[in-house]
């Protein structure tokens, strides 16, 4: 709990000291210190950290699936516009349903849950420790997602699976 605060206190403070440009002044200093320990106070307080969640693998995995996160983003696009242009072509139809998670970790669940919202045409609603809940434009683009390419892919970043 005390290294969390820490960290993300000096994360906040240095996040401030880039931004604000006032290295010459002692008391906007103070002031960012200030303002930089009560927020990591308040988040320390409000997020107890997931001692089994971070890792430095994850760090290096990550990367691979953000490149394929890219790809699915511009394809998704690609299909929403189309959608727009020519809805007479390809129609709209929204879907809500439920997917399964396999992530166990909840940085693992929240990156699945973004890159969801990230990919035009599908929203997370609600996440709970099981599954999601998924609004998609379209039924092709829930069913893309219930074959669970991303899933997987989510949960290999997150240090299981293959």
């Amino acid at each position: 709990m005390m290294l969390y605060f820490l960290f993300l206190f000096a994360a906040l403070y240095g996040f401030w000291l880039l931004l604000s440009g006032h290295w010459d002044s002692p008391l906007l200093l103070i002031i960012g210190l200030a303002s930089s320990l009560l927020a990591a106070w308040i988040g320390a307080r409000l997020e107890q950290p997931e001692r089994r969640g971070y890792s430095p693998g994850m760090l290096l995995r990550l990367p691979r699936y953000l490149i394929w996160l890219v790809a699915a983003i511009v394809k998704a696009n690609l299909d929403v516009v189309r959608r727009v242009w020519r809805p007479q072509v390809h129609p709209i139809s929204p879907v809500v349903g439920r997917l399964p998670l396999s992530q166990r970790t909840r940085l693992g669940k929240t990156i699945y849950a973004n890159s969801i919202t990230l990919t035009p045409g599908t929203v997370a609603i609600e996440v709970s420790d099981r599954d999601i809940l998924v609004h998609a434009l379209t039924a092709s683009a829930f069913a893309e997602l219930a074959e669970g390419d991303m899933d997987r892919r989510v949960t290999r970043a997150e240090g299981r699976g293959r």
